[in-house]
């Protein structure tokens, strides 16, 4: 029995990204993923089904996890297609899906000469070796990235070759688990299984064979549910990205069964790993690929914080949540994510990823290379930058509710026929040759995002129009529609509607925002600094202990290069005062190669 929320997702392909950060980040990921061979791509899948030989040449393989003598090669090439597929569809590329296409052929080649069902680009005896007890490293795990990847070419594109060859491949690893007792699967589920029970759950759905319905409920890991569900904190010092796609197991299995149990397991693991646990500043919450303890932050701050898949995985989670209740609780956690997570952990100049996002005093980001590290967040790296244009909107049924503030065009049918809707955020500097001389320009830094915004409807059209007021608003917003003043609630983290009939609208809307501090829960003298929902990092190689208050910001902060050319709101810049030897403070999705540091002591001013 599917199920729904009160928001419906557009189709994909609707939404276009409008040139912005999102945009320009969701290119470099789109340049990435085509600038990788096809043929590398399947090295370690044509090896193992004995496909690959001369005259290919050793030195223009993938390497790093992808080597031929890793345990986990082959893993990337299904968060390829998972990426390349979205991407195509989003940039309205033929070129690249109908790589997507053979690379999914080549998968069922591989698959033929293996003997019809195993597809991975490992050996099957890893997986015997799981229940031997033998030490491998994840093979569950990578043999379903190949298979999700494969699935989300199905859905996406409606290849029937991928399903096809998920299926067939399914039967193995129904052959392999029907003959274990429940207590040897949960013994063989305390090894990385990465998303498998969301695998399931979605071959269902496009299945609705219940050979695959008995996979998705043979693989519920009880270990991890049933104390989740009990209230207990399992997570703790737990490896995070080994568990939050089990929970994307258990939002998915809600879906596509209806049976409340599945949804109560996602609920629990949420409210375990957010609502009761406090996070940094990023909203990331990891350290050393581990979840913290509640209110435990500060002797975790270091050089493995915040891995970038559980970042990515957690924001996967949220939408699910959101999308079942509407709460923009959920919108403004993959907002702030988004920012210090996803954008901040991607070189903005090479698109690169760094697995990890340090919060010491005077870390760096360490980056990927192209062809030879290939770790599991490379993978997810493919997947959340060719995502930019997912969860921005969705229909109610009564009009367009905006998610999230990314430049955008959505091409949407609406009650009374098309509709197109964009949105931009306005330059602080503005465009003298475009500039609307109308609106009163801010004599300095607007502390507002504003957003230009049209409509435009075929025929005149009554529907609703609902905008997220995000939890960082800092005052009353202020809507004008054709220049007249719509009035909006001071009211941060909720949803507002505007109903009346649309035809050829522009619109502006401010959404004011400040610089505020975010201490760590256990040394609340220790802050950070968030404008809007984006974390600031110091251009600082060392500990710089701040003189003021440590719940003001401004007693310690003011803006700095204020009227660059072509500065964004999501750019801004600012200086430290009151101390000897200050320095700036930028975004920390911009930051590349430099030494920065995020928290700082604060003591009060002497005298």
């Amino acid at each position: 029995m599917p199920t729904s929320g009160p928001y419906q997702p557009l189709p994909l392909g609707s939404v276009q990204l409008l040139p912005g950060l999102f945009q320009q980040r969701f290119d470099l990921n789109h340049r990435y993923l085509t600038s990788l061979r096809d043929d590398n791509l399947l090295h370690n899948h044509l090896l193992e089904a004995g496909l690959w030989g001369p005259p290919q040449r050793v030195d223009s393989i993938h390497w790093g996890w992808e080597s031929p003598n890793s345990q986990v090669r082959s893993h990337f090439v299904g968060s390829w297609l998972s990426g390349a597929a979205r991407a195509a569809r989003v940039a309205h590329d033929g070129i690249l899906e109908a790589r997507v296409h053979h690379v999914v052929s080549e998968l069922g080649r591989c698959q033929k000469a293996n003997g019809g069902e195993w597809v991975a680009g490992i050996p099957e005896k890893y997986l015997h070796w799981l229940v031997e007890g033998r030490p491998i490293w994840a093979p569950q795990y990578v043999a379903e990235k190949a298979l999700t990847g494969l699935l989300d070419v199905h859905r996406i594109t409606g290849s029937e070759q991928a399903l096809d060859i998920v299926v067939k491949a399914a039967r193995w690893f129904d052959r392999w688990t029907a003959h274990l007792s429940r207590d040897e699967l949960d013994d063989l589920f305390d090894f990385e299984v990465g998303a498998m029970l969301e695998l399931w759950a979605n071959l269902y759905a496009a299945t609705g064979d219940e050979r695959h319905l008995d996979l998705l409920n043979r693989y519920e890991r009880r270990r991890l549910f049933e104390p989740l569900l009990a209230g207990d904190d399992v997570l703790t010092n737990q490896h995070a990205n080994m568990t939050i796609p089990e929970a994307h197991g258990a939002a998915r299995a809600y879906e596509v069964t209806g049976e409340p149990r599945w949804r109560a397991i996602a609920e629990a693991y949420w409210r375990s790993a957010v609502l009761d646990r406090d996070a940094f500043c990023t909203g990331g919450q990891t350290s050393g690929e581990m979840w913290a303890p509640p209110g435990e932050l500060s002797a975790r701050l270091g050089d493995s914080n915040q891995e970038h898949c559980t970042v990515h995985n957690m924001n996967r989670l949220a939408s699910y949540l959101f999308a079942w209740t509407g709460d923009p609780a959920y919108a403004d956690y993959r907002e702030r994510n988004l920012y210090n997570g996803i954008l901040a952990q991607q070189n903005r100049e090479t698109g690169m990823v760094t697995y990890y996002l340090p919060l010491k005093a005077g870390g760096r980001k360490t980056w990927s290379t192209p062809t030879d590290s290939f770790w599991c967040c490379v993978g997810s790296l493919v997947q959340a930058h060719a995502m930019h244009a997912d969860d921005l909107y969705f229909t109610d049924g009564t009009g367009l509710v905006v998610a999230q503030h990314i430049p955008s065009r959505v091409e949407w049918e609406g009650p009374s026929g098309p509709v197109v809707f964009t949105q931009q955020v306005e330059s602080w500097a503005g465009d003298p040759g475009k500039a609307d001389y109308r609106v009163k320009r801010p004599v300095r830094r607007p502390e507002a995002m504003v957003l230009e915004l049209t409509i435009d409807c075929d025929t005149p059209a009554e529907l609703d129009l609902t905008f997220r007021l995000p939890a960082w608003l800092a005052g009353p917003p202020v809507l004008t529609v054709d220049g007249e003043q719509v009035e909006l609630p001071n009211a941060p983290s909720t949803f507002h509607t505007v109903r009346r009939q649309w035809h050829h609208q522009r619109m502006r809307l401010e959404l004011p925002k400040r610089v505020v501090t975010h201490p760590l829960p256990d040394a609340p003298d220790t802050v950070a600094f968030v404008d809007g929902p984006v974390v600031l990092a110091g251009l600082s190689d060392r500990e710089r202990q701040l003189v003021g208050d440590p719940a003001d910001a401004g007693s310690m902060l003011v803006p700095d290069d204020e009227r660059a050319r072509e500065k964004a709101w999501t750019e801004s810049t600012f200086r430290t005062k009151s101390i000897d030897d200050g320095f700036r403070l930028v975004p920390l999705h911009q930051v590349t190669d430099e030494p920065y540091t995020v928290y700082f002591p604060v003591v009060p001013p002497t005298g």
